[in-house]
Parts: structure tokens; sequence; C-alpha cells
């Protein structure tokens, strides 16, 4: 049976392909009842989101966001939900890390063209939009130059963590991820981690952080992958979460049909609300 929770989605206000409106429209039309914009370093998007969600009384949208966090040699992104998100110190935070990214994205455009691969940056700001930049815009560009079918492909060896194109750019610690969205009510949650190394102690340490929930109903998932972060997220005593990670990029393996096919049931929802009342109440 479908699924009509998504806890995992991306507009054009970071790198998703769709604007809120229409990304909106979409998952109603697919029959979903209760989404998250979960957006790159950014709640930009989610006016124009809930504003489209009017025209859909029985759609609950709630507010959330994607940030990444850094590991030696690797990165951790953190989910948060029902954020206070209109905190002017978050929000100036986000600000920051947006700054970054453009820096990065630069610097990693400056790095193709030495590497004969050369696409222009005013054309990543122009896919990018008014959206947060991030490394699938870079990928869009090095698709349109006709370097690669797909945008996942230029990361295999360019703009991937250790590709040669590659660009750090201010992140936090997975830990100082977890406070930052306490401090704004919102309920932390680990993303898409099966590929995380010595998975089961970091979900321990950040579980310490104050870590409340984690993916585990990911459309990318097989279901036996699904299992074992099931039973890792029991033994932690976490809430298993989960959605499509939909950005509308174009990639193999993200097909329309990734939006309501797994997801975590509506109880998910209401533990995660209640953690965040909780937070929210000692803010």
């Amino acid at each position: 049976m479908d699924a009509i929770v998504d806890l995992h989605l991306h507009t054009l206000a970071s790198d998703g392909r769709l604007s809120p409106t229409e990304l909106i429209n979409l998952v109603a039309n697919r029959g979903l009842k209760v989404v998250a914009i979960s957006d790159h370093d950014t709640t930009e998007g989610l006016a124009e989101a809930y504003q489209a969600a009017a025209a859909f009384p029985d759609l609950e949208i709630i507010p959330a966001i994607e940030l990444s966090t850094d590991i030696p040699d690797d990165e951790i992104h953190m989910l948060g939900y029902f954020l206070q998100y209109e905190d002017e110190e978050f929000q100036g935070i986000l600000r920051r890390f947006r700054a970054g990214r453009v820096e990065r994205g630069r610097s990693m455009v400056e790095k193709l063209a030495t590497l004969g691969k050369p696409v222009e940056w005013e054309r990543v700001q122009a896919i990018a939009g008014d959206g947060s930049v991030g490394r699938p815009h870079i990928a869009l560009a090095m698709v349109e130059r006709g370097y690669f079918k797909e945008p996942k492909e230029a990361f295999y060896d360019y703009l991937g963590r250790n590709g040669l194109a590659y660009v750090e750019r201010q992140k936090m610690t997975p830990a100082e991820g977890v406070e930052m969205l306490a401090r704004v009510g919102g309920s932390a949650v680990l993303a898409h981690p099966a590929n995380l190394p010595d998975l089961d102690n970091k979900v321990a340490e950040l579980k310490e952080a104050g870590l409340v929930g984690m993916e585990v109903h990911y459309a990318q998932y097989k279901p036996e992958t699904v299992e074992y972060l099931l039973e890792i997220a029991q033994r932690h005593d976490l809430i298993p979460c989960g959605g499509s990670d939909y950005h509308g990029l174009g990639n193999s393996g993200e097909p329309l049909p990734g939006l309501g096919v797994l997801g975590p049931p509506l109880e998910t929802v209401e533990r995660l609300a209640e953690v965040s009342r909780k937070l929210a109440a000692a803010c």
C-alpha cells in the first residue's frame, strides 16, 4: 500500500527542481496527507508551500530543514522537524551557511576549469535561481555541457566528497546540528544513514546529544536495508522516520513514483510533534 507521509522533500529553494507550489500540487495529487519541506540549509520555500497548501485542506505541511554537518572524511545530514523556523538567530546562521555554499560553488567551478570540464558560474547561478546553491546545480550545468548523461555521474569523480573538484565549506558537527535544531524546537533526525561507517556507535553518540529519530523508511532503500535500520532505531529508542528525498533532478532511480511509495506511518508524525512541543516549551 502506498504511503501517505513523506518527510523528506526538496524544492527550488535549495537543490530541488520544482517550485514549492509545484511540489505541493504534486504530492497532493499523489494522495499524500503529511509532508515535510526539508530543503538544504534553508526554510525559504516554506511560505510559498503553505500558501499552495491552502488549496488542499487535508494536506499537512511540516516545517523542516536538512542541515549538512561534518565528520572526518565524510558528512552527515541532519533533518529537523516542526521548527520554530522564523527565529532570527536561527535564520542568521542559515544565511551564513548559504553564503558559504556560494563561495564553495564558485571555487568548485574554478577547479573544474583547470580539470578540463569548464562550466559557466553564471549558468550555475541561473540554474539555482533564488535557491541555496548546491553541488547538484553544478552537476546540472555539467550535464548541459554534455560531460555526463545524469547529474549523479558528475559526483563520482568530480563533485563528491573525494572528487577532484571538491571544496570544503563552513559546516558544524552532527552534535552541534542536533543542538541547533533543538534550540528552535526541532526534532533532530539522522538522514539516509545506511552507508555511514560504525553506524551503531555513531547513533549512540548522537542520541546523547539529543537525536530523536533516524530515517528508516527511505524510498531508495531495499527492504533488507529498511529492516536493518529499523532494528538499530528500535535498539536506541529512536523514532523511525523516512521519505522519498525527492529532488526531481532527472537521475535514474528517482522516478515520479518515488513519491509516496515508502514512508513512515502517521504515528511517526505524532511522535515527532510531541518531542518538538517539549523542546519548544523548554526554549
